[in-house]
């Protein structure tokens, strides 16, 4: 019998930016439906990144994205009773997720300041190739290359 099939959910671009990355990033971020608390997070974070680079938010968090989103994942895999740890290549759809979710977690993980300025900090570290998000990256990067060995077993 076949599956179901899936459909892909369209996500209209934010209505500030026109970009539908700074939407997703206002979703992931959002808690508890509330989704104005978000917003201003997201765009008071845009603004900052504004005043400290002179230059346009958007370009910078595109940057960020792409220096954040990894090229390698690994999955664990179960063949003749030992688990082992398979490098695979990440998907376009699921790169922008796990970058997100990673800029998200470190912002959150820092302490004192309003998340806004916390988002903007971790944006523009991340632009730089510094700062928690792109250590995740690389870690998960140097797992990946570690394991090697049993990318045979990607099947």
């Amino acid at each position: 019998m076949r599956r179901k099939q899936k459909y892909k959910r369209i996500v209209e671009p934010d209505l500030k930016y026109n970009s539908v990355v700074i939407t997703k990033l206002i979703k992931t971020i959002m808690l508890d439906g509330k989704l104005s608390v978000s917003e201003g997070v997201v765009y008071g974070a845009m603004s900052k990144v504004e005043e400290l680079s002179k230059s346009s938010p958007i370009e910078i968090f595109d940057l960020a994205i792409r220096n954040i989103s990894p090229v390698l994942e690994i999955k664990s895999k179960r063949v003749g009773g030992a688990n082992y740890q398979v490098p695979r290549e990440v998907r376009g759809e699921r790169k922008l997720a796990l970058a997100l979710r990673w800029l998200i977690q470190a912002a959150r993980a820092k302490k004192g300041d309003s998340m806004a300025n916390r988002l903007a900090d971790e944006i523009m570290l991340a632009s730089k190739n510094e700062g928690s998000a792109i250590k995740k990256r690389e870690d998960t990067q140097r797992m990946a290359e570690a394991n090697k060995a049993f990318a045979h077993f990607s099947w």
